[in-house]
């Protein structure tokens, strides 16, 4: 699988495809060997669990604005685990997990982001975002 070296590739990826995820796991081989669980449940989930990657149609802020924000939601996992990795898919969405992620089948892999690229999605988050203010209303 390719890797993405560029904050800005990934965001033309996401803007020439509406169906694609980011994914923190061992990566798209160790998770074939299984599925994901919700474990608070006890309950295997019916697909991947995943972050999308395309805004939603009522975001009215640049498309980068969204894909650094998506990038950087679970980004503790790999802080976490370190053999733990973003990477990029397609698939098909089957339904939602427990925390509400899209769950997902059929799975392309397409790539895995680099450390630059987390790194700079970061860098775009803090500087366009007021991160850890709550939302109301």
């Amino acid at each position: 699988m390719r890797t993405i070296h560029d904050f800005d590739e990934l965001v033309d990826l996401v803007q020439r495809s509406r169906d694609l995820f980011i994914r923190y796991s061992h990566g798209p081989a160790v998770d074939a060997c299984g599925r994901s669980r919700d474990y608070e449940a006890d309950v295997d989930l019916p697909g991947w669990s995943v972050t999308t990657l395309h805004p939603e149609p009522w975001w009215p802020r640049p498309v980068a604005d969204w894909v650094a924000r998506r990038v950087c939601k679970y980004s503790e996992l790999a802080d976490a685990d370190p053999e733990r990795r973003p990477w990029v898919l397609g698939g098909r969405v089957v339904g939602n997990g427990p925390d509400h992620e899209p769950l997902v089948v059929d799975v392309e892999p397409i790539g895995w982001l680099a450390p630059d690229v987390i790194d700079e999605a970061k860098r775009h988050y803090h500087e366009r975002f007021e991160v850890g203010r709550d939302s109301t209303g």
